[in-house]
């Protein structure tokens, strides 16, 4: 491609006219006094902030050189010859460069500096203009105080008395608006204005996020540069009138095509909140074939209230196309509680049953008889198998240890159909929730954010944090693919699903096959029609050695080779359990049937949603396609090039090079 730059040399200086040819367009207009409407400030130029246009790039900088005091004009210029279309423009502090010698007898004085201050633009894909270089240090004197109007700065008072209409906001969501914003000074904790497309609650303006010097910059500028370099990153702000932050959401390329396949199980962890971390984190997890927590989306929470969580739903759900999740686990927390059932009226929400066994230690510790207090709360959570005996051992509990004035317990139990499994029988989880009293949860950032984490030192790790996190997932996906899981037993389910199981989902599904072999005197018990009622017997563990025998109801219905527990462990964990398994085996099932074969927990299982999402329009913008198939087609790749050092090389060096082909077609926009 043939380039042409123009105006390599400054041109203009103060006592030129301006173009009328306009290198300026609409802008946020002064009256005629020169005084702005808006008292707000600008923030400073910034690299990877975008305009709708170039005149929007101009009024942008202009109305910031006002503001600090100096004159702008465009230095150089570079347009695609055959369309004489700009794709690239540095726009100059008046004082840059030096004027040409004049032969007059009376020269006009010098008046330029060599000013170094400007920034440069670029244009994207025809459409949006984006800062990629920035330098505000001036080697002169400015000041906002001055009286003197500049050329560029007439230009925008003859603007004002045309009337022209002032630009729409950008309408891209991944975007905010740019110009005639807050300031990104940190003693204001403000950054930039966020997308006023849509219209959301409206929140309480005097809570915002509690920055530390530099961390709004840190923020800022660690989301502009992954927007500059991944297109698909996602990121929103929210300001209130004086500019300061209240709450902010980010998600990468990858948290967004994750949700293409892992976001009908939603865990909102506020961990951070509820126990007053330094930042405050919230993060949107699902679990992915590998049982795996999966990041489907983040962001800083201004203040724990229901108009604060509504915007960060609101725009998780945003970024992720509207998928709306069948289940949402968070902290029992009533503005949580508010907030998902405005903004996710059809999902079941659930509390999270590790969060509130955590708590028991801090709300019940100083009772006297704590230990037993706790014995008898877990066996009447965690052993209930039908919702009588939890009734008859929570009310027990209480009767005991006097415990009827105990608000937090009374809450608990108000609360019940939200927590205790027992009532959840009926729900899907998919591993996301602990169901045995040994059983724990590990939240996202865990070993990675403390107390004192500051909003700086996170977003310097996020980046490796999510590294690490993906290179798990993808060392599971090869392991999965490539290794033969050795089989324990002689049963031919567990040699059906080591072929279609992921490593870790058939692990844990072993473990039920083995422990068909602590299950004894499976037994018919009753006849209704198809459905035939089974018991079946387990000797399970309690304290130590000790044993005890424990009756499961199975239900078997013939015809259709259905099967449900009286244990549920199918809808929490997503296999089916060792006395299902058992009433399978009873009847002489050789195979365990299709449905109950969850293809979430597949090896092939992206593979598969790809090809169902394969009506998407390739042409069009839908990146969880381009990703997902992309991803499809460099596995094997990857799979070939691990078997030997040669495929290594010649695979890394082919890599290598279509990274710098990408290099190439960005180096021919520039």
């Amino acid at each position: 491609m043939e380039e042409v730059c123009l105006n390599s040399e400054p041109v203009f200086d103060e006592g030129d006219e301006y173009d009328s040819r306009g290198d300026c367009g609409p802008m946020e207009h002064d009256n005629e006094t020169g005084e702005k409407h808006s008292k707000k400030e600008p923030h400073p130029p910034t690299v990877g902030l975008e305009f709708d246009s170039f005149e929007e790039a101009y009024d942008f900088y202009n109305i910031y050189g006002k503001e600090q005091g100096f004159g702008i004009r465009v230095s150089n210029s570079w347009f695609r010859s055959k369309r004489k279309e700009r794709y690239r423009a540095k726009l100059s502090c008046s004082s840059a460069g030096f004027k040409k010698k004049s032969e007059a007898n009376n020269p006009r004085p010098e008046t330029r500096t060599g000013c170094p201050a400007m920034i440069v633009i670029r244009l994207l894909d025809s459409k949006r203009w984006r800062i990629v270089e920035v330098e505000l240090e001036h080697n002169h004197p400015v000041s906002p105080q001055t009286k003197r109007f500049y050329k560029s700065h007439k230009k925008m008072i003859v603007a004002a008395r045309k009337a022209q209409p002032s630009p729409e906001p950008v309408t891209e969501i991944h975007t905010i608006k740019l110009y005639g914003t807050a300031s990104m000074d940190a003693g204001r904790n403000g950054c930039s204005n966020a997308d006023e497309r849509e219209s959301i609650t409206p929140v309480d303006h005097s809570r915002h996020l509690e920055l530390k010097e530099g961390d709004a910059h840190a923020v800022y500028n660690y989301l502009c540069r992954m927007k500059l370099t991944n297109p698909n990153f996602f990121y929103l702000m929210d300001f209130d009138d004086d500019g300061r932050l209240r709450n902010v959401f980010w998600a990468d390329a990858r948290s967004r095509t994750s949700s293409a396949y892992f976001c009908d199980m939603v865990a909102i962890d506020t961990t951070c909140l509820s126990n007053k971390y330094e930042i405050p984190l919230i993060s949107f997890v699902g679990v992915n074939h590998h049982g795996q927590s999966v990041l489907l989306g983040c962001g800083f929470v201004g203040h724990e209230s229901v108009e604060y969580f509504v915007w960060i739903f609101r725009t998780w759900l945003k970024c992720m196309l509207g998928r709306q999740p069948q289940v949402i686990v968070t902290d029992q927390h009533k503005a949580l509680q508010i907030a998902v059932s405005e903004v996710f009226p059809e999902a079941c929400h659930c509390y999270s049953l590790w969060y509130i066994i955590q708590r028991v230690p801090e709300k019940l510790g100083g009772l006297k008889g704590f230990e037993a207090i706790k014995r008898q709360l877990n066996n009447a959570v965690y052993n209930s198998l039908k919702i009588a005996e939890f009734e008859a051992s929570w009310a027990e509990m209480i009767r005991q240890h006097g415990l009827g004035d105990n608000k937090w317990l009374r809450t608990l139990y108000e609360d019940r159909m939200r927590w205790v499994p027992v009532y959840l029988k009926d729900t899907f989880f998919a591993g996301m929730i602990p169901i045995h009293e040994n059983e724990s949860l590990n939240a996202f950032f865990d070993g990675y954010v403390h107390k004192h984490t500051s909003f700086k030192e996170f977003v310097d790790k996020y980046d490796l944090i999510l590294h690490r996190k993906h290179l798990k997932e993808a060392m599971a996906d090869l392991e999965s693919r490539n290794s033969c899981f050795e089989l324990k037993t002689r049963c031919n389910f567990e040699a059906q699903l080591s072929k279609v199981y992921t490593k870790e989902i058939f692990k844990r599904f072993q473990s039920e096959v083995e422990g068909m072999y602590s299950c004894f005197n499976t037994r018919q018990v009753s006849v209704n029609g198809p459905i035939i009622t089974y018991i079946v017997k387990e000797r399970v563990e309690i304290e130590g050695n000790e044993k005890e025998v424990r009756i499961y109801e199975v239900l078997y219905e013939t015809s259709q080779v259905d099967i449900r527990c009286i244990c549920s462990l199918f809808n929490y964990k997503g296999y089916l359990c060792r006395h299902a398994l058992n009433v399978l085996n009873y009847n002489g099932v050789e195979e365990i049937p299709s449905r109950y074969i969850l293809p979430r927990f597949c090896k092939d299982f992206k593979c598969r949603q790809l090809n169902d999402h394969g009506s998407s329009n390739v042409e069009g913008y839908d990146p969880v396609y381009w990703c997902s198939h992309l991803f499809k087609q460099v596995l094997p790749v990857a799979e070939e090039g691990a078997q030997s050092q040669e495929h290594y090389n010649i695979a890394l060096q082919e890599l290598q090079g279509l990274l710098n082909g990408f290099n190439l077609v960005e180096d021919n926009l520039v």
